[in-house]
């Protein structure tokens, strides 16, 4: 018997073990390769060049890690999940003053939004006749400041009639008118 170890290696070497052996082997594979006049670590994946993307790194510009305003986020994900609609809806109502200007206000407010049909209350009869002849200004200031399509068109009424009901039991018809002659 010969004091040799097996496969060659030296004596004073510790034997190989996981990894090691797994890097030995790919090592004499690509060497075999190259012996054989193949190109060494060009396989089916690196032959596909993509392009390298520059890096970026926050700095002074702003990017989309930086804390952003609310006004925006809530912006972002109204029109993420389609709520774009009602929150214009919802701005012309909450924001009336601003959107239509203070004299129109003063005098009118919104009641509600149906299929782009702004309902509108004004505090007298000769404010409900003048805001239905000022019926496209308004709708040209709704859309400037909401954007186009979210009020078609304005439904405006004076104010209500007092009611002629009173109690619990009542008649219909007409209601109290002169009898007295």
């Amino acid at each position: 018997m010969t004091d040799e170890t097996p496969s060659g290696s030296d004596p004073a070497e510790p034997p190989l073990r996981g990894a090691d052996i797994a890097r030995r082997a790919l090592e004499n594979a690509r060497a075999a390769a190259k012996a054989n006049g193949k190109a060494v670590g060009q396989g089916r994946a690196s032959t596909q060049r993509r392009p390298r993307r520059s890096r970026t790194w926050s700095g002074s510009r702003p990017d989309d890690r930086d804390p952003q305003a609310l006004g925006s986020l809530a912006k972002t994900l109204a029109a993420s999940r389609g709520w774009s609609a009602k929150v214009d809806e919802g701005t012309v109502l909450g924001r009336w003053t601003q959107v239509v200007g203070e004299d129109i206000a003063a005098h009118a407010e919104p009641v509600s939004v149906r299929d782009g049909v702004l309902a509108v209350s004004a505090e007298s009869t000769a404010w409900a006749t003048q805001l239905r002849l000022m019926q496209s200004q308004i709708l040209a200031k709704i859309a400037a400041s909401v954007g186009h399509g979210v009020v078609t068109s304005l439904r405006i009424t004076g104010p209500a009639a007092p009611s002629w009901k009173k109690g619990d039991r009542h008649v219909s018809g007409r209601g109290p008118r002169d009898t007295y002659g």
